[in-house]
């Protein structure tokens, strides 16, 4: 078996789907359990969502948000800093799987996922930490848009990577 046969063995997307898997719950674990305060912080902020009206169009909709975001940020924060280390689990995936020469499929939908976790952060930091109702509803709506966004990255990859295979 050579070098490229071997690297593009199954196992090897078995490690790497073993990393991503436990980088998440490293991530997740530093992140909401070993930070001080953090598990608190989450249960004042769920206490304090309430049904708030945003406008759309002629009329509104009660929508849930927090009724005092702006004392929230360390939930915030802690929320950018998960979004900021999965962005960065990514690129690390992204870099094993390039090497291990996976398919086109695992490749687009890593880069899809890094693309949604950067913007997820870049997001937090703008909107979310800001503090203010609009922001929490305008942090919902880009997160919305970020899942499209990454959804057709992954397509952008597969029929570019397919042309070019042709």
């Amino acid at each position: 078996m050579n070098r490229r046969e071997r690297r593009s063995d199954p196992w090897y997307e078995g490690l790497i789907t073993a990393l991503a898997v436990g980088g998440f719950l490293i991530i997740f674990a530093v992140v909401f359990g070993l930070t001080p305060g953090v598990p608190q912080k989450f249960g004042e902020f769920f206490s304090d969502l309430t049904a708030q009206t945003y406008p759309v169009g002629n009329g509104t909709l009660l929508l849930p948000a927090p009724a005092h975001p702006a004392q929230h940020i360390e939930v915030y924060n802690a929320v950018f800093n998960f979004a900021l280390a999965m962005a960065l689990l990514q690129a690390a995936i992204l870099a094993l799987r390039v090497w291990a020469h996976s398919r086109i499929g695992k490749v687009a939908e890593t880069v899809g996922n890094m693309v949604f976790w950067a913007g997820a952060a870049t997001v937090t930091n703008v909107f979310l930490l800001a503090g203010t109702l609009t922001g929490w509803f305008t942090f919902w709506a880009i997160l919305i848009i970020l899942a499209g966004v990454s959804l057709i990255t992954q397509f952008v990859i597969r029929i570019v990577a397919h042309r070019i295979h042709r």
